[in-house]
């Protein structure tokens, strides 16, 4: 059951909530795409070569993201019972701090802790500041305010490629974590959601229970399916993108170098989700938008894994067409944000992506299994079996989904 408020008042496109939520996960993707780009280097840096390398980034990356899984329940919890600016700040500074101590690991070991705490801190800015901007926009409007956070936020994919190349690998964290520290330092006003603050002064209303989306199957389903129509964007990122090298040695290619595709995909993204935006606007849909960027994702990864490439600029296009076909992100994150009432819209908005990106865990541990000599042997081999189930999770999900576009969000979960 749900209960209606009154609405806010709405603001201008370009507001505050959303400039800050902009910049905030501008810094955050630098700082989450950051180890893709550096991961090589760091590594041999650290004494490191071979499967061991590959062995060992892969489980820095499910530390990073085992992190980003605690976070995405801590910081929803807290952004509806404190506050969605509280958490956005807070947030910002866990990871920046984080990023400016892994600067100076000197092991596996440190490197691990540093990637785990920078994840806690990174699961909070995106969830926060959606839920911020959707609560602060009008219901026609707000598509626009998501789309402008995501787009301004993929760029910073593109500026940690660009510091790459210039700076060594603990400068580039350094560097990342001094950015987030700045943004603070600027102290941009922003107001708490006018939804929030209503919600704040009705004593009755139970806020932030996560155990709640699991004790009312209706309110389950809703989470599950919003969590599970993510699957494909990190497969495809975290492993065929992360891990390029690899699937460029297995496609007889050299000097493939993960910088390079994850700068491709990412551009791609940032094209894929001005595109998703605006056609959910167009459509005055998120469903629709969804159906088309899954199918579209069907055919780049069919593409990227059955492709004969000649050159490494073919096979980095083959990156740009899959961050194009998981431009669905931002719609993924609205939907999750519109889903539910304002007492459980951070603690679902923020757990969501961030449990779909920790879900990056359990498939980077498949893909490990399944490439091993005794099983398939093979990068390319395994990734179809992992891309096709990812797939297959995400269309089966979206079936029978609550379209959300023309939802009012002023209302609040009764639990």
């Amino acid at each position: 059951m749900q209960q209606n408020n009154h609405p806010a008042t709405t603001p201008k496109l370009l507001n505050a909530a959303v400039i800050v939520a902009a910049l905030g996960y501008f810094v955050d993707i630098y700082d989450l795409l950051l180890f893709g780009f550096v991961r090589v280097k760091s590594l041999r840096d650290l004494g490191f070569e071979g499967q061991a390398l590959t062995d060992t980034g892969i489980a820095l990356l499910n530390w990073q993201m085992a992190g980003m899984l605690l976070g995405g329940i801590l910081w929803g919890v807290l952004g509806d019972k404190k506050g969605r600016v509280r958490v956005l700040y807070f947030s910002i500074f866990l990871y920046s701090i984080a990023n400016i101590l892994n600067g100076f690991a000197s092991s596996a070991t440190d490197y691990a802790i540093f990637r785990f705490i920078a994840g806690v801190g990174l699961a909070g800015e995106l969830g926060a500041g959606i839920t911020l901007v959707a609560e602060s926009m009008p219901k026609e409007k707000r598509g626009y305010g998501t789309m402008l956070v995501a787009t301004i936020g993929l760029s910073g994919a593109l500026l940690a490629w660009i510091i790459d190349m210039f700076f060594p690998w603990r400068v580039c964290f350094f560097i990342g974590g001094g950015l987030g520290l700045l943004l603070l330092i600027l102290r941009i006003s922003v107001s708490e959601s006018g939804m929030f603050r209503q919600m704040q002064q009705a004593d009755h209303v139970s806020r932030g229970n996560f155990l709640s989306l699991f004790t009312n199957w209706n309110r389950f389903v809703r989470f599950l399916r919003c969590l599970l129509i993510g699957f494909p964007t990190w497969f495809v990122v975290g492993v065929l993108v992360t891990l390029a090298p690899e699937f460029g040695q297995a496609k007889g290619l050299t000097g493939i170098t993960g910088g390079n595709a994850i700068a491709a995909c990412y551009t791609g993204l940032i094209l894929g989700d001005i595109a998703s935006g605006l056609l959910s606007q167009y459509l005055r849909s998120r469903l629709k938008v969804m159906w088309i960027f899954l199918s579209l994702d069907v055919f780049a990864v069919a593409y990227y894994l059955a492709g004969g490439f000649a050159t490494p600029a073919e096979f980095y296009f083959a990156h740009f067409l899959l961050g194009i076909s998981v431009g669905f992100w931002v719609i993924f994150v609205t939907i999750g944000a519109e889903q539910f009432g304002t007492n459980l819209r951070a603690t679902v908005a923020t757990s969501v992506p961030n449990f779909a990106r920790g879900m990056l865990v359990p498939i980077g541990a498949s893909f490990k299994y399944l490439k091993d000599p005794a099983v398939t042997g093979s990068v390319i081999s395994a990734a179809w079996i992992i891309g096709a189930v990812c797939l297959l999770i995400a269309f089966v999900s979206l079936i029978g989904m609550k379209e959300t576009f023309e939802e009012d969000l002023n209302y609040v979960e009764t639990i």
